[in-house]
């Protein structure tokens, strides 16, 4: 295995594999639900090669991470298949093309099966505005006037996303786990007011 990793040929895929897990750690960490928001907002599903592709019916970054993975692992598996065949890997120069083309039309494939699993992306392509009302919970930092900090807030679709919170008025503050009601959306963050639950007597169990 870490003669198959450490082969010169296969760097293209070795780098793809630890791109995907990267990418896949930052969705994890909920980092990513504003990127793929503004990555999937004006994308046809309908279009035939993108459609083909599976680009519309997943947000872009699970697709990246679906393509990331088939590409590295249909590399490798190749070129440990040429290994125990010939007896030795290919040159990167064929092995990485052959593995994009391969992986593409996989890539498609994986992406309508699990769009039939997962639900339907509209939840990631939604107008913002439309969060406006909802309750949110402070996850990282703390909010001020002037400074915001990340939320995360559930669309009607019980979809999470991840926005920019600051206080509507000059004197309030939220602070980390805090739960807010977002009043109004500008400039690409949202106006909040607390609801106070952080104040509520909490019941020791």
């Amino acid at each position: 295995m870490l003669a198959l990793v450490a082969a010169p040929g296969n760097l293209v895929f070795v780098c793809a594999l630890v791109l995907m897990l990267l990418i896949g750690a930052v969705q994890v960490l909920g980092l990513a639900g504003d990127v793929d928001a503004d990555l999937d907002a004006h994308i046809d599903a309908d279009a035939d090669l993108l459609g083909w592709l599976g680009i519309g019916r997943l947000p872009l970054l699970m697709l990246l991470v679906v393509f990331l993975g088939l590409f590295s692992a249909v590399g490798l598996l190749s070129q440990q298949l040429a290994h125990d065949l010939a007896g030795g890997y290919q040159s990167g120069w064929l092995a990485v093309p052959a593995a994009f083309a391969l992986a593409l039309p996989l890539t498609g494939l994986a992406a309508h099966g699990l769009a039939r699993v997962l639900p339907r992306d509209e939840t990631s392509a939604i107008e913002l505005d439309t969060l406006t009302g909802r309750t949110a919970r402070i996850v990282i930092g703390r909010a001020t006037p002037g400074s915001p900090a990340r939320a995360r807030v559930e669309d009607r679709f019980g979809q999470a996303h991840y926005v920019m919170v600051e206080p509507n008025g000059p004197a309030e503050r939220f602070e980390e786990g805090e739960v807010v009601l977002l009043v109004r959306h500008e400039a690409g963050r949202f106006l909040a007011i607390s609801r106070g639950d952080h104040l509520l007597p909490r019941l020791e169990g």
